[in-house]
């Protein structure tokens, strides 16, 4: 079964722009398996996760683009970064947009070499796994704090039960989990570790025991949706803060974990300055941590950390698959006063409170850190049956509506 991706129409955007359409991600999100559903006849598609091609391309990657010529899909590119000055040269010589597609899983490989040698020539699209709309075949906009906006999204959303979205919370993101009914998710969970780690990490040359780094991410995974500590990170995983951080950025850089930057202002003088920290896939969040089911886990003391999670990864999502940079900040002060989210978009600051509730109280308490002349319409995305007004410029959203 295939999903539907909201991001098509943004990859299509970019292959009729530019010459290249990069779109990089995690392993296993689906970047393939998209573009191949997207391929017009005549469109050669080759996978550098083949010993052969790879050999080829790193060789002679004039022969090999002599032998795919484009229009090309070429998967996994990030094994043979040799090709790009020559991908360079058929584009300058061309000039046909759409001409190469493709795909990447390591990220922090490819963009030295992308904005070397591909500057101007690529339109690059990060994509994640499905989101809670693309499951249920809806396909909206960029996660807008508007009253009319969020009308649209509720009015077009099937309501969840907090039984129904945990068992989403758990399951995860990763299509294959919802393209084939008897897929086992500890074994699934187990390969993409065992690949993650001995492939991408491994080529990386910076992990020397990956049975410390492995140790690394579960920590990580048990400070989902708290603001990043490098020195408790490297003590609790026995490295220095450096090798924490490094580490941190590796995760950030392979799509696994996502930070939100405070957000601050010249009025605002006592905001903590550390990022804030998501796992992006909450599946694999729950099974690093080691939880049995999405009843045990809905009923832990971590159920608001992997709920606050999961909207904040249903948010990036919805900017990410049209196509838009997340404007996502959040607000903590030396006084301990937090707003979870601060969307940015037409010159207003839109505060947003996570709660695991279905009617929360005293949630806006600190939407009146952001001064009045730029505060926008805030929310507080919870278990709500409805959208429901809190107050003339605050409402209570329903996180299945996301």
């Amino acid at each position: 079964m295939y999903y539907e991706r909201t991001i098509e129409a943004a990859a299509r955007n970019i292959s009729k722009t530019f010459p290249v359409l990069l779109v990089t991600g995690p392993r296993q999100v689906g970047k393939s398996t998209l573009l191949e559903h997207m391929a017009e006849p005549g469109r050669k598609i080759v996978c550098l996760d083949n010993p052969t091609l790879r050999a080829l391309a790193k060789s002679d990657p004039e022969l090999f683009l002599q032998r795919y010529a484009p229009p090309v899909l070429i998967d996994e590119v990030q094994y043979a970064p040799e090709l790009f000055p020559y991908i360079k040269i058929i584009v300058d010589k061309r000039k046909r947009n759409g001409d190469f597609w493709l795909t990447g899983s390591q990220m922090f490989h490819m963009m030295k070499n992308v904005t070397e040698s591909l500057a101007g020539r690529a339109g690059i699209l990060p994509m994640l796994g499905l989101s809670s709309a693309e499951i249920s075949a809806r396909h909206p906009g960029p996660f807008i704090v508007d009253p009319g906006q969020l009308s649209n999204r509720i009015s077009e959303a099937d309501p969840m039960t907090v039984t129904e979205v945990f068992e989403r919370i758990y399951k995860g993101s990763m299509p294959r989990l919802y393209e084939v009914e008897d897929v086992n998710h500890e074994i699934y969970f187990e390969s993409y570790l065992d690949t993650y780690l001995t492939r991408d990490i491994r080529d990386l040359e910076q992990v020397a025991n990956e049975t410390t780094f492995l140790n690394f991410i579960r920590i990580v995974a048990a400070r989902t949706a708290t603001n990043v500590n490098y020195e408790a990170l490297g003590q609790e995983t026995g490295v220095s803060s450096p090798t924490a951080k490094k580490w941190l950025s590796i995760l950030v850089s392979c799509g696994i974990v996502v930070l939100i930057e405070p957000y601050s202002t010249n009025a605002l003088k006592r905001v903590i300055k550390a990022p804030r920290m998501y796992f992006l896939d909450t599946g694999l969040c729950a099974h690093l941590l080691g939880w049995g089911s999405p009843q045990v886990l809905e009923a832990s003391a971590m159920s608001g950390a992997f709920f606050e999670t999961w909207v904040v990864g249903e948010i990036i999502k919805s900017y990410l698959n049209a196509g838009k940079r997340p404007p996502l900040y959040f607000y903590r002060d030396s006084n301990k006063r937090e707003i979870d989210l601060i969307i940015r978009g037409d010159g207003r600051s839109h505060p947003v409170e996570i709660k695991k509730s279905s009617a929360p109280s005293n949630a806006t308490k600190n939407f009146s850190v952001l001064d009045e002349s730029e505060a926008g319409t805030g929310a507080v995305v919870c278990l709500a049956s409805d959208l429901i007004p809190i107050d003339r410029k605050n409402w209570l959203v329903p996180a299945w509506g996301i």
